[in-house]
């Protein structure tokens, strides 16, 4: 008698939360609207020309270069190799049912940037920081203002028990480029600290 082989099912995700009545999606430009002008999702300041068909291009409000002092206003050079920060211009306010992924825009990524990413936590008030390096052959600017990279809004499957405040909520509120563990690769510049826990 042949021996019977137990399958696993294969790897479903969105599928799957569906057949369990759970909604996971990423919202589409329409529901990014409907989600602002209810007040539930923050993005400030919205420029409707940045919105994608599945996301918002985040623009740069600050950029600062190891050893170099912070800008907010003009263009920074790159050299290959040269690490950076930036802060979003835009203050994004995260309601606590929707995490953010971030995509880099392919724009930079073919000028040979690259940058680190995380997910925006639900309930996450504030600007992002992110830091990155250029790891191609040429010198690349950066200017403040620039579309950096695309934040696309994901509904979490139910609402979250404890939100990012309620949890770690390290840089809850944080405005302009907010470091850490990248102070020591920035020695020099005056840039801002993390503000304290409310």
């Amino acid at each position: 008698m042949a021996k019977k082989v137990r399958v696993a099912a294969p790897f479903c995700h969105r599928a799957c939360s569906q057949a369990r009545g759970e909604r996971l999606a990423v919202l589409s430009d329409t529901d990014i609207l409907k989600r602002l002008r209810s007040g539930s999702l923050g993005v400030d300041p919205f420029v409707e020309a940045n919105l994608t068909p599945n996301g918002y291009d985040l623009t740069l409000g600050q950029i600062q270069v190891a050893g170099r002092r912070l800008v907010e206003k003009g263009t920074v050079k790159l050299k290959p190799g040269g690490w950076f920060a930036v802060a979003t211009r835009e203050r994004v306010r995260f309601p606590d049912d929707l995490t953010g992924e971030l995509w880099l825009r392919s724009s930079h990524i073919r000028k040979g940037l690259i940058t680190a990413f995380g997910r925006v936590d639900a309930g996450f008030e504030g600007n992002l920081t992110l830091t990155g390096f250029n790891a191609g052959k040429g010198t690349v600017q950066l200017s403040v203002g620039d579309r950096y990279c695309q934040l696309v809004f994901v509904e979490l499957s139910s609402r979250a028990a404890r939100p990012y405040a309620k949890r770690s909520g390290n840089y809850q509120g944080q405005s302009g480029i907010t470091l850490d563990a990248f102070e020591a690769k920035l020695k020099g510049a005056a840039a801002p600290r993390r503000p304290k826990r409310r």
